[in-house]
């Protein structure tokens, strides 16, 4: 059987414990599936590092010294926009998440999660999914936003997949249509949604009732 090629990943973190960590563990507790191909301690250095290495995912401690990772997200992501970025923190504090998330991370672990936890993850993230806990997707819904919108029948099938977290490709079977028309439809119902992710989408349509029959 053909095995998928190994997800190459860049680290920016401070803390060479658990960098080394993740370097030792992550290969073996995935199977392989999943390797270290770069890393900086340097916040100022995080751009510069994935334009060299360009690993498929970059992930980036918030918690660092000036600039700090927040900084390195908008770097990396201003450079190398092909690179989609994974921020990491030690702390349960939601305010540098979003503050990442604003800055172009797409998605957000805790640096809690033991090796194997993160392959699926990392995965989903490829795929184009925003990742993020329910904390944090508690705090994307912004007081104030209109909770009604008017939905067609496409648009709800739409959203009730993205809510059930399947994949484009899934969708795309599903509509029985191509996964460019997939991302053309996801990008327009966002739009008509007000929020700028996946997630956001996700957990605005469960809070206000919108996959309500």
């Amino acid at each position: 059987m053909h095995r998928p090629p190994a997800i190459r990943l860049a680290v920016v973190d401070d803390h060479p414990l658990f960098l080394r960590g993740l370097e030792l563990l992550l290969p073996a507790a995935t199977d392989g599936r999943a390797q270290v191909v770069g890393s900086t301690g340097d916040a100022a250095a995080a751009a510069s590092l994935v334009g060299r290495c360009l690993p498929d995912l970059a992930l980036v401690d918030l918690h660092m010294p000036p600039p700090g990772g927040i900084r390195a997200v908008a770097a990396i992501r201003r450079t190398t926009p092909r690179v989609r970025v994974v921020a990491m923190s030690g702390d349960d504090d939601t305010a540098p998440a979003l503050e990442a998330l604003r800055a172009g991370a797409e998605a957000f672990l805790p640096k809690t999660a033991e090796p194997e936890e993160l392959l699926p993850p990392l995965l989903a993230v490829l795929d184009g999914w925003a990742v993020l806990p329910g904390a944090l997707l508690r705090a994307l819904l912004r007081p104030g936003r209109a909770t009604t919108v008017d939905l067609d029948t496409e648009e709800r099938a739409l959203l009730r997949s993205i809510a059930a977290g399947r994949s484009t490709l899934d969708i795309a079977d599903q509509m029985h249509v191509s996964e460019r028309t997939v991302k053309r439809m996801t990008a327009a119902l966002l739009r008509k949604l007000r929020v700028s992710s996946r997630a956001e989408a996700a957990a605005l349509a469960g809070h206000a009732g919108l996959l309500a029959d």
